[in-house]
């Protein structure tokens, strides 16, 4: 089959364009507003996009309370999904109206940051404290813009609970870190090899 997305001519119950881009890392992204308020949400269009500066994304579709965060107080943190923070991500991605702490629907502790206000979720694996270098309206080849915003951060800070170091390194087969798959669809990272890259001679 072929589709064009634009034209959601794919004849199926579900458009598999994001099924296919996957999986993708969740950024479960901690702001504080300008009044001091807390938001914690999870964000599937979330990467790390550059190391000189360390750059990560999320993107918003909507204006939902941590792009208003970001847009007012211009720090996030990306706190690293695990398996066992997997029903609490999920109960802190409901759509409570502005002002509700998250944290305290989801029964999430915080652990204060280092380098910016928005806290870390308590007992998270690993966060990156981050301060916003771009914010970005998304528009497609037509220019007209959609409803997503990009919001672009330098890692300015990283928390790495030590129990997940092995030999100097972050020991990912045992993180059993989380993505987003398609639909309603998760997975946990459970195998993981290394494969060196070819050296032209």
């Amino acid at each position: 089959m072929f589709y064009e997305p634009r034209l959601r001519n794919h004849g199926l119950s579900h458009d598999p364009l994001k099924a296919l881009v996957a999986p993708r890392p969740i950024g479960w992204v901690s702001t504080r507003g300008a009044d001091g308020a807390i938001n914690l949400a999870p964000y599937s269009f979330f990467n790390m996009v550059g190391e000189r500066p360390p750059l990560v994304m999320f993107s918003s579709d909507g204006r939902k309370d941590s792009l208003q965060n970001v847009e007012e107080t211009g720090e996030f943190v990306c706190n690293i999904v695990t398996l066992d923070f997997l029903h609490p991500m999920n109960a802190s991605s409901a759509n409570y109206p502005r002002g509700v702490n998250e944290f305290e629907k989801a029964g999430l502790g915080m652990d204060a940051s280092r380098l910016v206000k928005p806290p870390r979720v308590k007992g998270i694996a690993a966060a990156l404290e981050c301060k916003v270098t771009e914010i970005l309206p998304l528009s497609g080849v037509d220019a007209v813009p959609g409803p997503y915003t990009m919001v672009i951060g330098e890692v300015l800070g990283v928390f790495v609970d030590e129990r997940i170091l092995r030999d100097g390194r972050v020991d990912a087969g045992n993180l059993a870190l989380l993505a987003r798959l398609g639909y309603m669809d998760y997975t946990s990272v459970e195998r993981v090899f290394e494969l060196a890259r070819p050296v032209l001679t």
